[in-house]
């Protein structure tokens, strides 16, 4: 497992600070130090994410923060985790990721999920149909055909298929991504299923490789990252401090309907969530990597054993900017002791 790289998906958290909540300046150069941190400790990819009038997460348009990424890096590989494919028109996708290709060249990636708006306000907003999931294949047939020039008009600026495409998915479409040649990132329980066994593997990875028919255009091999909640301190209370803010926003959504800014660890604590809400919050954290070193390697140990992943994809973001560099540190320099 020495060959598996590590990446990070940095969804650009808004968090509350002194009863404020931090600006988007402040939280996009946050993201840019942790790009340049991460290239620097030799992380393989650096993915930025897209979500829609949500308050807790400032990042709502990749391609627009990626020539900025590339601008402060000079190396690491760069991505969309992912262009949420019901949200925009595949010709229009074609021309964002045309774009930065011939911008950023081969530290480009395209991650492409199926996502909607959380709630019907946002879906309306984006002119989304009840159905507009249904139509995920049939849109990103037609982005390929735009990307490898194979379609009615021309996506200008030109691609040339010279972008790896990767679906995000729970497991669902990996058989699409299989048939159409492209990489596969996988979530959810598809990936932390991995904790609870050490001898099972995903059905759907295997039937993704036994299946997987080359674009003749794109080239692309087959290629499992596994995209996890991450966490490395020096011990595992301290670690559960780290998830801790994350962990309290998705359980005051089921409450509310709204993800919030990431508040402080100790002010969590001590509002005493009730009974119901650590529950929820315990669920979570039972879906999430986080402890000292050895322990978070064991664990992604499992993982690979389960995915079968040829790369790890660090998600999650902690409230504090320090902590989360110095939590990317630690489980870098662990990964590589344990590879030898």
């Amino acid at each position: 497992m020495s060959t598996v790289k590590l990446s990070i998906l940095d969804r650009a958290n808004t968090r509350v600070h002194d009863g404020e909540t931090v600006s988007a300046r402040q939280i996009f150069a946050e993201v840019t130090q942790r790009a340049k941190a991460a290239e620097q400790l030799g992380y393989h990819r650096f993915w930025v994410a897209e979500h829609h009038s949500v308050p807790g997460i400032a990042g709502s348009a990749p391609t627009l923060l990626i020539p900025h990424l590339a601008a402060a890096t000079s190396r690491i590989g760069l991505g969309t985790g992912g262009i949420m494919v019901p949200s925009h028109q595949p010709l229009v996708i074609a021309e964002h990721i045309g774009t930065l290709q011939a911008l950023v060249g081969s530290r480009l990636d395209a991650g492409l999920g199926a996502s909607v708006g959380f709630t019907k306000p946002v879906r309306t907003a984006l002119r989304q149909t009840d159905d507009a999931k249904d139509y995920f294949g049939d849109d990103v047939d037609q982005l390929i055909a735009y990307l490898d020039g194979t379609a009615d008009i021309t996506a200008y600026p030109q691609d040339a298929s010279q972008t790896d495409l990767f679906v995000l998915t729970g497991g669902r479409a990996a058989e699409f991504a299989a048939q159409r040649g492209m990489g596969l990132v996988l979530g959810g329980p598809a990936v932390t299923n991995g904790l609870r066994t050490t001898r099972d593997v995903n059905k759907a990875v295997v039937a993704y490789r036994e299946n997987f028919v080359p674009s003749s255009r794109r080239q692309q091999e087959p290629y499992i990252i596994a995209s996890v909640n991450i966490a490395v301190a020096h011990s595992r209370q301290a670690a559960e401090d780290l998830v801790l803010s994350e962990a309290w926003a998705l359980t005051r959504s089921r409450s509310i309907g709204v993800f919030q800014p990431l508040e402080e660890p100790a002010s969590i604590r001590a509002a005493k969530p009730s009974e119901q809400q650590q529950r929820r919050i315990e669920q979570s954290l039972a879906t999430t990597i986080y402890g000292a070193q050895h322990d978070v390697v064991e664990q992604l140990h499992r993982v690979l054993t389960y995915t079968q992943a040829d790369e790890i994809m660090v998600t999650g973001n902690i409230w504090d900017p320090a902590d989360q560099q110095e939590s990317d540190r630690l489980l870098m320099d662990a990964w590589r002791a344990a590879a030898g």
